[in-house]
Formats: C-alpha cells, structure tokens, sequence
C-alpha cells in the first residue's frame, strides 16, 4: 500500500513537472512571436523615422524582407508550439504507463532554427 501511495506521488509530480515544462515552452513561443511582430513593425518604424529626419524612406526592400522574416517567426512560433504540445502528451503517455525516456530532439531542433535566423539577422544587419 505504502509503495503504491509512493509511486502515485512520484507519478504526479512527474506529470506537475510535465505541464511546467510546457508551459516554459509556451513562453518561449509568445517571446518569439512578440519578436516576430517587432521586426514585422520595425521597418514601419524605421519609414516614418527616416522621413521625420528629412531623409529618403529606405529601399521597399528593407519592407519586405522585415515583413517576411517577422512572419516566419511568427509562424515559427506557432509550429513551436503545436511541436511542444505533441511533446506533452507524448511524455504524458509515458509516464503514465512508465516507460518515459528522455529525448532532447525539440530543443536540438529550437537550437538550430534559432542559431541559423541568428547569423542571418547578423549578416543582415552587417550589409544594411
């Protein structure tokens, strides 16, 4: 009796680490998400800047590219999100019948996309 109240206990506090940990990855979606408008924003920011200051409003260039890397981020932050809710319930499922095994294959994958968007973003802003 005592074993199974132990497991119990361990089992739910497993699943409580579960849910924090997707809700760690939720953040990390509406922070890239919030950043996705940003960028999406600042090219209109950086227009009406530049005509305040009596110069010439930047290559449409500039607009598009803006506006195409912020809803990619956007979107990339909704597919991290979908991606973070399969995760869930996958590592519900396991422990629920114990048999969980970690994997660290969504934060290789988060890791990769953010380092590359990261060393664009760099080129990018080194030729503007």
């Amino acid at each position: 009796m005592k074993d199974e109240i132990l497991n119990d206990n361990q089992q739910v506090r497993e699943h409580l680490a579960n849910e924090r940990t997707l809700l760690a990855w939720i953040r990390t979606s509406i922070g890239i998400m919030a950043f996705g408008f940003v960028v999406v924003k600042f090219s209109l920011f950086v227009t009406q800047f530049a005509l305040i200051m009596g110069k010439s409003a930047p290559p449409e260039t500039s607009s598009t590219l803006s506006s195409s890397v912020g809803t990619l981020l956007v979107v990339f932050s909704a597919a991290i999100l979908l991606l973070a809710y399969l995760k869930f319930k996958q590592t519900e499922k396991q422990i629920r019948f114990q048999t969980f095994t970690a994997s660290s294959s969504l934060v290789l994958g988060l890791t990769v996309v953010i380092l590359i968007l990261s060393i664009l973003l760099v080129l990018y802003l080194i030729n503007v």
